[in-house]
């Protein structure tokens, strides 16, 4: 019999919570039920409140004591996400589900995002219609707009919650029903994409397809460069492509799809065998172009389609974006390479096209050869364009070899 957890405040939502388990018993599987509120619950859990506070160092009556609701949120939340991975590596549970608001949704999605890519992780909440970075991070939770709060059940709740058990029954209890898949034991290679470096890396992922490598890319929007670094330090991979690291742009300069201050970071630390480049780094996103800030309204601005906006970066900025992949890559104690394109770092960097910009691209290139004087970091300059089949094919020739020499 399949196991579903079932997490959340059983004290404040009991009947709610009743009403998922016995859909979930209805279906023919095993509720597990984890008890995420301060106060008692309405009906006997499986797993406590006060074992889930002291897996995160905490005493649940002390808590119900300070009557401090952020406190509460704080060490409940993170004992959820200690203690959560332990159990469905102990085989408690197969899939996992929640409902809730903000704070229902807080508590569990850290639990969550702590399980393996690949359990099943469905989250029911009030906040599934907005940005939900903050809750998936770089996990592969399913957020489900509850539409009306989760608080007692009516027609519309009963609808929500029946389809998100269903979702997450279907995804523990109908696996087994297809085939099984042969195992694909080929190296695995990460690569970085934009719209504007895709013509690169499709040519460089064929050539490393073609020398029996699976690749898996992603696209460099923030999230795409945050997941990267997160499965790099997960072991995912036997190399990395890092070609487009045009998050730094957005990072230095502000625009909306800035990754972070680690990336580029979890190759170097984990000591992955990386080729990288600076594909895309001559612009920095924004969205409509009525949302570009006004500071911006004079720049070099470029209507990529009607949702993004692309915003020329400046000799100044290129000096800064150069000069901080420099700091992140000069810190590799093993070989890797950094490969710059003479010709344009993007489509649009390129004779005749609106981003050409001549000036920037050596303020960016000898940004990175003076600040890396690290003998493991191999500098490469090649006459062509980033999307140049040449180019494509030496950045991947380049992380073979490296490949093979670890």
């Amino acid at each position: 019999m399949k196991t579903i957890a079932i997490a959340g405040t059983f004290d404040t939502k009991g009947k709610e919570f009743l009403y998922v388990k016995n859909l979930v018993e209805e279906l023919g599987m095993a509720p597990y039920m984890i008890h995420t509120g301060v106060f008692p619950p309405v009906f006997e859990a499986d797993v406590t409140n006060s074992e889930i506070a002291a897996a995160a160092g905490h005493d649940i009556d002390e808590i119900v004591k300070r009557k401090d609701r952020a406190l509460a949120t704080e060490a409940l939340s993170k004992g959820m996400e200690i203690l959560v991975p332990k159990l469905y590596q102990e085989g408690k549970f197969d899939g996992i589900i929640s409902f809730g608001g903000s704070g229902g949704t807080s508590l569990a999605t850290p639990a969550m995002r702590a399980l393996p890519i690949g359990v099943p992780k469905v989250m029911v909440s009030t906040m599934a219609s907005g940005n939900v970075s903050q809750y998936v991070g770089t996990s592969d939770i399913v957020m489900v707009p509850s539409i009306v709060d989760v608080a007692g059940l009516n027609k519309i709740s009963r609808t929500v919650f029946k389809n998100a058990v269903l979702a997450i029954a279907g995804m523990v209890g109908l696996g087994d029903g297809l085939k099984e898949e042969t195992a694909d034991d080929k190296p695995m290679v990460a690569a970085t994409m934009f719209g504007v470096t895709t013509p690169c890396v499709d040519q460089a992922k064929s050539y490393l397809e073609s020398h029996g490598y699976e690749v898996l890319v992603f696209h460099a929007t923030g999230t795409g460069g945050k997941t990267m670094e997160a499965l790099i330090r997960e072991g995912f991979f036997q190399g990395v492509l890092d070609l487009t690291t045009t998050e730094w742009c957005d990072e230095i300069v502000g625009g909306v799809l800035a990754a972070g201050e680690d990336r580029c970071e979890a190759a170097v630390k984990c000591k992955v065998p990386q080729v990288v480049s600076v594909g895309a780094c001559d612009m920095v996103n924004f969205g409509p172009i009525d949302t570009v800030p006004e500071q911006f309204s004079s720049r070099n601005l470029y209507k990529h389609n009607p949702t993004v906006t692309l915003m020329r970066t400046t000799v100044a900025e290129n000096q800064k974006i150069g000069a901080k992949l420099a700091e992140k890559w000069n810190k590799s104690e093993t070989n890797m390479a950094v490969m710059l394109p003479e010709q344009g770092v993007s489509m649009i960097d390129a004779e005749g096209q609106p981003f050409e910009g001549k000036e920037e691209r050596a303020a960016l290139f000898d940004a990175i050869q003076n600040g890396i004087d690290n003998a493991n970091v191999e500098i490469l300059k090649l006459g062509c364009n980033i999307n140049d089949k040449a180019f494509a094919e030496a950045a991947a020739q380049k992380l073979i070899d490296l490949m093979e020499k670890q």
